[in-house]
This record gives structure tokens, C-alpha cells and sequence, in this order.
């Protein structure tokens, strides 16, 4: 059977597990690894799709719960699918809208059929299972779909987080059974498991057995120290196959991308830049900025004199904290811009590095000017 997408690796770094790759789909080839700029609704917040594709965004990511409360699946469906709706002929990545509806609270009730829930919009119910979320993503026509799983949230007990675990690997088993258009759109699975090591091996070895064309370790950053999250992905990567593609969900920050990268992760996403910047925080290679300081007032530099993205090539910190203070929407498009360019010139540094093994000495040199040191907290 044609699969819609395959993974292709190109390079391994001599002295980690980091690799460079290309992952093959219908809206073209995706060089890793990648991060994924989040349009949870279709739209990256502040950017228009052809900004974010001229600095070099490869593939996006939007997500089944919202697109089904609104506009609709249908609508979208009748307007030629995601790709067209929204103007992006490169790849989309959708989310299944498990977190989000888990993250209602007491608006849903989990039950084995699926989750129960009230629109945070309206007030009106739903019922989303596992096969109405691949309906819904078949209808938008991502290139790939993610399956419908439970993330649990941190902490939680070892009695929970096996029962969501096993029930999420269920649910897996009825969305590939749902899934028909395999030769269009890719359904990755996701690893749960908490913070429990064997509960992960149990996850990882049944998702395997599936044999779909890509897998996702879920359930971290949620909230766990640190040390703890490296200390369960260290094991997750190498319980997923070295042929498909690895997606580790909701990592955004330089440090966490260059921990999940060193360990053989290919994909990540997050909203992380984007939110960052409707707060007036700029990522530069010297580290986090905050464009609100009053020692900015009179800054004509540039955001980040080694960075050239459209807003450090035409504005200076000092207008982009007076269209901040002023409250004018200028300042999120700034700084938005010049976040997500920063990530994803990032990992196309990374990826060099990987081609010329030379990935921790790019790790130190970045961390010692992001972060003024090499181990960062």
C-alpha cells in the first residue's frame, strides 16, 4: 500500500543521536529536523501564510478541535480542504484535539466511546471519539493526522495514567480503522505513558505494532521538571523505529529543541513563539528580550544585530516599544515575525551541524551566547 508520506535519512551525527532527514508528502518535502509553526485556527496569529513561507517554514500545524467548532469541517471541506482555506500549499501537520478538549475540565467527561464536552465558544456539546476526529481531519486534507489520545495531565497517579494510557492505545487502533486515505494523508500515533518508564515501553510497543508512517511522544511539557521530562525522553526516542518520522509534541524553546534534536527527535511544534510576542519577548542570539524596558526607548538597533529577518533588516527596538506601548498591533506582527524566523534558521543551523558532525560543538556555541552557559536551567 502507498503510504502518503515516508521518511528518508540523510545523516547521523557522529557523537549523538541526533539525525538529519527529509520526510516526503504531498505538499512537498520537509527537511529535519523541523519545528512547526502553530495556526491553531488556520491563521498563525499576526503573520500571513506567505510571510511565514518566505522565512522558510516548511510545514504548520492546526488543530481539530477549533476548526470543528469553528468554521466547521464541512465548510472548510467545501472550500477545497485546509491547503486552500487558508492559502498554504506546503504541508499541514493537525492535531487531533485531544489536549484541548482534555484541558476543558469539567466541561468533558471521558468515556471509553470518546470525550463528552461544551464548546468553550457556546456552551453547546459534542461528542468527539476517535472516529470523528479522523472524519474531521480527513476533511480539512492534512498531510498528516494525529490520532485521538487522552494527555494526561502531570501529576497524576500511576492508576490513571495506565488506564489513559491503554485507552488511548484503543482509541489508536479505531482511528487506523476509520482511516481510509492513506495515500493522501498520514495518521502518526502517540505514545503516552506519563512519567512512568515501563508504562511508555507498553505504549511504545503497541503503537509500533500498528505500523503507521510516523510517531509522537505525548504527555511531555506538561508541566514536569526538567530533568525529569530528559530523563523519560532519553528512553521514549529509542523505543520509537529509526524509519519513520519521531515527533516530539509542544517543545518550543531553544533549550528544548536542542535536547530533543540531540536525542533523535525530527519534529517539533509549539505555540510558544508566537504567544511570546503578544507579551513583547523577542528570542535573539544573545537571549530572551523583553521590548517593554525603558532602556529600549532610544535602542535604534535592531532586534538581533546577527538576525535577517524582515523586521531586524527594517525595524528598530525603539519603534517596535513605542507600537508595543501604544497598543498597536505592529508590534505582535514585529516580533512574531522575527521569533518564528529565529526558530526555524535555528534548526536549519541544526541540521547543518548534524551534515558536518558537528552538533554539540553548535550546541555549545549557542548556548554560550543565548544563555551565557552550556547547561541552562
Amino acid at each position: 500500500m502507498t503510504q502518503a508520506i515516508t521518511y528518508e535519512l540523510i545523516h547521523r551525527d557522529r557523537d549523538t543521536g541526533a539525525r538529519r532527514g527529509v520526510i516526503h508528502t504531498p505538499h512537498g518535502d520537509i527537511q529535519t529536523p523541523v519545528f512547526m509553526p502553530v495556526g491553531t485556527q488556520a491563521a498563525i496569529k499576526a503573520m500571513r501564510p506567505e510571510q511565514v513561507k518566505e522565512m522558510g517554514a516548511q510545514i504548520i500545524l492546526s488543530n481539530t478541535y477549533h476548526l470543528y467548532l469553528r468554521p466547521g469541517h464541512e465548510l472548510i471541506r467545501e472550500a477545497g480542504g485546509l491547503h486552500r482555506f487558508m492559502n498554504w500549499d506546503r504541508a499541514i501537520l493537525t492535531d487531533s484535539g485531544g489536549f484541548q478538549v482534555f484541558s476543558l475540565g469539567r466541561l468533558r467527561k471521558i468515556t471509553e466511546e470518546g470525550v463528552r464536552f461544551q464548546s468553550h465558544i457556546d456552551g453547546s456539546r459534542h461528542m468527539l471519539t476517535p472516529e470523528k476526529a479522523i472524519e474531521i481531519q480527513t476533511a480539512l486534507g492534512s498531510d498528516i493526522m494525529m490520532a485521538f489520545d487522552e494527555c494526561a495531565p502531570y501529576p497524576a497517579d500511576r492508576s490513571y495514567i495506565e488506564d489513559s494510557m491503554r485507552r488511548t492505545t484503543r482509541w489508536l487502533a479505531r482511528c487506523k480503522e476509520a482511516h481510509h486515505n492513506t495515500e493522501r494523508q498520514a495518521l502518526f500515533g502517540i505514545m503516552q505513558g506519563g512519567m512512568y518508564k515501563d508504562l511508555r515501553r507498553e505504549s511504545a510497543q503497541s503503537i509500533v505494532d500498528m505500523d503507521l508512517p510516523g510517531y509522537a511522544i505525548g504527555g511531555l511539557s506538561v508541566g514536569e521538571p526538567k530533568e525529569v521530562m530528559l530523563d523519560i525522553l532519553d528512553d521514549c526516542v529509542d523505543m520509537l523505529p529509526s524509519d519513520r518520522p519521531r515527533y516530539l509534541m509542544g517543545v518550543g524553546t531553544p533549550d528544548y529543541l536542542f535536547e530533543a534534536v540531540e536525542r533523535g527527535i525530527d519534529m517539533c511544534d509549539c505555540v510558544e513563539p508566537t504567544r511570546i510576542a503578544r507579551h513583547g519577548l523577542a528570542t535573539t542570539s544573545q537571549g530572551r528580550i523583553n521590548i517593554k524596558n525603558a532602556k529600549f526607548e532610544r535602542d535604534f538597533g535592531p532586534l538581533d544585530p546577527d538576525c535577517s529577518c524582515y523586521t531586524c533588516r527594517n525595524y528598530s527596538r525603539a519603534y517596535i516599544r513605542h507600537t508595543f506601548k501604544a497598543g498597536e498591533m505592529m508590534a505582535a506582527m514585529l516580533l512574531t515575525n522575527h521569533n518564528l524566523h529565529f526558530l526555524i534558521h535555528m534548526m536549519e543551523d541544526m541540521r547543518k551541524a548534524i551534515e558536518e558532525d558537528r552538533f554539540l560543538q553548535y550546541k555549545k556555541e549557542f548556548y554560550d551566547r543565548y544563555y551565557g552557559t552550556v547547561s541552562p536551567q
